[in-house]
């Protein structure tokens, strides 16, 4: 019967395609594992790092938490006063010059205080140097409290540049127009801990009239000048 027949070339049983191959495993060329190096250099710069941020993290929250809980002030630093005596410039472009300041320093913190390792002077004329103050004195300044320095620029600048023309323009107005800047180094008090080293700048515009001549009228009273402070 037709039924009955089989082509010689057929299978006897059941059959389910082709056996399926075993699962093959990869392994990356030059992988690490996350959990260890296979380099020692690498993991020891690697934990170094890590360390290092921690550090970093945890002293950035110390010094947040102290700034939340103490709130430190700006420093509030003013001319209070001013004297230019001499301030010749000859046609050789030298400067003969005699200027003395007061300036006001207010540290207006109640838990801080300030110790000025270093505090020097610098006079400038039409963006020129042309006067120096290294000694003036270290001192201590406890919480709320103002103390008083007094640089002094005097003697003779040579080849001081060209100001000849702000010399001439500014003495036939009656002003002579100054920056005064003093570089400081200290460091802060709180408690028993002390912070530091800063490097705060202040700068001071300074407006002076011009001397007068032996005989002439006393200058106008000067007048009362806040500085810029810029913290480093």
């Amino acid at each position: 019967m037709a039924s009955n027949a089989k082509s010689s070339g057929g299978l006897n049983g059941s059959y389910y395609g082709p056996a399926i191959p075993p699962a093959r495993t990869y392994r990356s060329v030059g992988g690490r594992s996350s959990d260890c190096c296979c380099n020692p250099c690498s993991c020891l710069i690697c934990t170094l790092l890590k360390f290092i941020f921690a550090v970093v993290i945890t002293l950035g929250i110390i010094f947040l938490i102290i700034w939340l809980i103490f709130r430190p002030n700006e420093l509030k630093v003013f001319v209070e006063d001013a004297n230019l005596t001499t301030f010749n410039l000859n046609n050789s472009s030298t400067l003969n010059y005699n200027l003395s300041l007061a300036i006001s320093i207010r540290n207006p913190n109640r838990r801080i205080s300030i110790y000025y390792d270093q505090i020097e002077a610098i006079a400038l004329y039409d963006g020129n140097r042309f006067g120096y103050d290294g000694s003036l004195p270290v001192f201590f300044q406890g919480h709320k409290n103002t103390t008083v320095i007094s640089p002094r620029f005097a003697g003779q600048a040579v080849s001081l540049g060209a100001v000849n023309g702000t010399y001439a323009r500014e003495k036939g107005e009656g002003n002579f127009y100054f920056d005064v800047k003093l570089n400081a180094r200290i460091r802060l008090k709180v408690k028993f801990v002390k912070v530091g080293h800063f490097k705060p700048k202040f700068d001071c515009k300074v407006k002076l009239p011009v001397p007068p001549v032996k005989g002439g009228l006393p200058a106008a009273s000067f007048e009362r000048t806040e500085c810029d402070v810029d913290w480093i």
